[in-house]
């Protein structure tokens, strides 16, 4: 079979998006993937792996750079990905937005620009070059999401539980809560530093519902791959002097089955938050695997 879908991977060189594009090689012929990553050597290196294991991958990936913090790269980016097709015609079947941190020593700004401002930048510049009635977007967030929420401001939860949400309401939950970090106390800020990653997937899961109303012809959804172990999570189980199997983390392979279903299943709707097990969740409270699925609004 041909190549019929080509698929960019943000944050792929390690991790659930190195394990993401290990598996739509391993179990797609159809797929191209572009392997998105801000640091070249690392990219490469990370293609060299995954071609040593499997070797049918080398003619259907390819290096992408880019920094979804900076407009010019994921322009370049885009740049790049459309030169793979002469045809002139968008040729971008799906976008997997999973670049993400957790701490910054900067603070949460960076947090909330890789987390939340990312993926936006990317569907910004990418729109023109996604096939315009069966491109698919995957904002891969976090159940830290829903908890956040959960606990938080009423108002707040309004506005990122509302499906007719505004980037511009998005955007100016983001600025009050950095202008409230700044003016914060020492103890209020390490408090702040420990609620960020879950308000900016919070923040991301909102984005995906204002996505999927800006482009309807788009499948646009958002997902939480579960509790893997990978670079963000590993100091939570050394701080708590555990291992990460002792904490109930799973392994990276163990986290692509919700991006994998998002991307490739038939009906699947458009501007929902799913679970690790594929199933619709809610945005403001945890449902865990196995529990029934959410049949809201």
């Amino acid at each position: 079979m041909g190549v019929t879908k080509k698929i960019l991977v943000t944050g792929a060189n390690k991790g659930i998006g190195l394990a993401v594009c290990e598996a739509l090689l391993e179990s797609y012929s159809e797929t191209f993937v572009f392997l998105g990553c801000r640091d070249r050597n690392l990219g490469n290196r990370a293609i060299e792996a995954i071609i040593q294991r499997n070797p049918r991958a080398e003619h259907h990936i390819a290096l992408v750079e880019i920094d979804v913090t900076n407009e010019s790269s994921v322009q370049m980016a885009a740049d790049e990905i459309n030169k793979h097709d002469a045809s002139g015609e968008p040729n971008l079947y799906g976008i997997v937005n999973n670049a993400g941190i957790a701490r910054s020593d900067k603070g949460p700004q960076d947090i909330i620009e890789v987390n939340t401002k990312g993926p936006k930048r990317v569907i910004d510049c990418l729109f023109s070059i996604l096939q315009p009635k069966n491109g698919r977007v995957v904002n891969v967030t976090s159940a830290s999401g829903p908890n956040f929420l959960s606990r938080c401001d009423k108002f707040i939860c309004k506005i990122l539980t509302n499906e007719n949400v505004s980037w511009d309401e998005i955007n100016k939950l983001c600025s009050d809560f950095l202008e409230k970090y700044d003016n914060a106390t020492t103890s209020v800020k390490a408090q702040l530093v420990d609620e960020v990653y879950g308000f900016s997937k919070a923040c991301t899961n909102a984005l995906t519902m204002n996505q999927a109303k800006l482009y309807p012809n788009l499948i646009i959804n958002a997902c939480t791959p579960g509790f893997i172990e990978t670079d963000m999570t590993r100091p939570m189980a050394l701080r708590n002097g555990r291992t990460p199997a002792e904490m109930g983390m799973k392994q990276t392979h163990d986290g692509v089955h919700s991006i994998l279903f998002l991307l490739m299943e038939h009906r699947v709707g458009s501007g929902f938050y799913f679970g690790s097990d594929c199933l619709r969740s809610p945005l403001d409270c945890y449902r865990a695997p196995g529990e029934p699925e959410y049949t809201g609004p």
